[in-house]
């Protein structure tokens, strides 16, 4: 290797490789921190609280959110009025699936996780707790608005980290 053209181009592998590897890694991670297909509409709390329109779930479609809780963080959860007619609140995750962090989606009236395909009705939601079920998640129905706390949705962040 006495060319200096040859050394030159080595000299700059050696350095790249580990900065491409470390690049690789970094963009593998990222990748697999988020499998979640239903998008979510990103919120901001006020008062220390996520208040929405009681009127805005009517329909009975899920409305999924997401709350950056750092840098890091962020929680995922979905609200649905029921074919009960409640409205109901949970964890975008499960206690089971949560770690394949791919949440849940909508078909007519269940909710579908979409890691093991197991259905839940959506009047089970916040009924029925532990295993695939959605994690429940409190929220308030008051003067026609859904009421969700900081501190309730800040204690589902283990189903995100």
């Amino acid at each position: 290797m006495s060319n200096p053209k040859h050394k030159l181009v080595y000299s700059g592998l050696i350095i790249l490789f580990p900065v491409f590897v470390i690049i690789l890694a970094f963009g593998v991670q990222i990748a697999h921190a988020w499998n979640f297909t239903v998008p979510a509409t990103e919120i901001q709390p006020t008062n220390a609280a996520f208040v929405f329109p009681e009127s805005s779930f009517q329909d009975g479609k899920a409305r999924h959110f997401q709350y950056k809780a750092s840098p890091n963080l962020w929680i995922r959860f979905f609200v649905v009025k029921s074919v009960d007619g409640n409205i109901r609140a949970a964890f975008d995750a499960c206690d089971v699936c949560f770690s394949a962090k791919k949440g849940y989606v909508q078909q007519g009236p269940n909710m579908v996780c979409i890691n093991c395909g197991l259905k839940f009705r959506t009047d089970k939601v916040n009924e029925v707790r532990g295993g695939c079920n959605p994690s429940p998640l409190n929220r308030k129905i008051q003067n026609g608005q859904v009421m969700i706390s900081l501190q309730d949705v800040m204690s589902g962040a283990r189903f995100f980290q």
